[in-house]
């Protein structure tokens, strides 16, 4: 795992289609998943039966509009959890606030009880925490190393 990080002419020697942990563009090798977490506004638990459902395919349309891959999501009640990967050119601010933004748009005019009982459908905040194949440890560690070399 850590060869990639040796050289940066290794880089060119990753094989993409046959090492699905990384993905490929003209100007990276990279591997960005990042676990997202948001809840409606009061944390109201308005997300089920044809809410829920009508979420989950406007997710799906959004993130695939955006170049952005759903690996996992589930919707509880009263909040969101996605495993999403995506290039470098969208950061996570971008991403949560495509998805929170066209979702809060279409389900607000589909089910006009969530306009009534709520002033926003999102509360303003959410979760990001990123998911890698190198542990922080193994990093920081390969980096001190650096100087000897």
């Amino acid at each position: 795992m850590l060869g990639i990080l040796l050289c940066v002419w290794q880089i060119h020697n990753i094989k993409v289609g046959t090492d699905s942990r990384y993905s490929k563009n003209a100007g990276a090798v990279f591997s960005l998943k990042y676990h997202i977490v948001w809840c409606p506004k009061y944390r109201k638990k308005v997300l089920v039966g044809d809410v829920e459902i009508r979420l989950k395919n406007v997710l799906y349309a959004t993130a695939a509009q955006y170049g952005v891959l759903i690996e996992a999501m589930e919707v509880m009640p009263d909040h969101v959890h996605l495993f999403v990967s995506s290039d470098p050119t969208r950061c996570v601010a971008e991403i949560v606030n495509r998805l929170k933004g066209a979702s809060s748009r279409i389900l607000r005019e589909e089910f006009p009880h969530l306009k009534s009982r709520l002033p926003t459908l999102w509360s303003r905040s959410y979760y990001a925490g990123t998911v890698g194949h190198v542990s922080e440890a193994t990093v920081v560690k390969y980096i001190e190393n650096q100087k000897g070399r």
